[in-house]
């Protein structure tokens, strides 16, 4: 087994158990997902590990060839038939058990996107990250090394000099410098505004602008 597959269960792990403390009514409440519900996030999940990549295909054909429209039909579509609780234990069962598109998808991909997700649920709820710092400066590393087709992290990322300032993670350049926690960072990475006005930097207006010409995606 490899080590992203130990970190990526060891998170959802962690994350089920925090997930199962939430009411209906925390469900229900907007995520800091663009358009996502938290339920719709947790949904998201549960499909990142379960879709057949055929009904992806299917599902993109009839949005004319939109993978974003495509998941968020599919994700909401799960939503409103599957109540958190169930999700919740499809959610478990998967870790270990992935099918269709969450046996091919990279494990240290797939961490980086479950931790994102968490973050959105976590502070739409007024709460703080309980991440461990060194999942969260992995999954920086992550973001800064390695191409994503689905978040252009690395290429925000690019030229700047970013350090956390709860951790020792830093991404050395020679442009602007950008500062703030891991889990900050790593959320204006993934392209949430909402985290902007927690960094600190001449290099901020940077990231504002990439950002700003790259609009966040509700399935990244």
């Amino acid at each position: 087994m490899s080590r992203w597959t130990d970190s990526l269960r060891d998170n959802d792990a962690r994350f089920a158990e925090f997930a199962r403390s939430l009411t209906a009514t925390q469900w229900a409440q907007p995520s800091l997902c663009t358009e996502w519900t938290n339920h719709d996030v947790l949904a998201h999940l549960v499909l990142g590990y379960s879709s057949p990549v055929r009904s992806i295909a299917i599902a993109m054909v009839r949005h004319r060839g939109s993978f974003d429209r495509a998941n968020t039909d599919m994700t909401r579509t799960l939503a409103a038939h599957r109540r958190p609780d169930d999700l919740l234990d499809d959610f478990t069962t998967l870790t270990f058990e992935p099918r269709g598109i969450g046996r091919l998808f990279p494990r240290r991909l797939l961490l980086g996107d479950h931790v994102i997700h968490e973050l959105d649920i976590t502070y739409a709820l007024g709460g703080d990250s309980a991440i461990p710092t060194a999942t969260v400066a992995a999954v920086l590393d992550t973001q800064v090394r390695i191409p994503n087709p689905f978040v252009p992290a690395a290429a925000r990322a690019r030229g700047l000099n970013l350090i956390a300032t709860d951790t020792n993670w830093s991404s050395p350049a020679d442009g602007p410098t950008v500062t703030g926690r891991a889990a900050h960072l790593a959320s204006v990475l993934a392209g949430r505004l909402w985290a902007l006005p927690r960094l600190t930097g001449d290099g901020v207006a940077v990231l504002t602008a990439r950002l700003r010409t790259a609009p966040e995606k509700p399935f990244a």
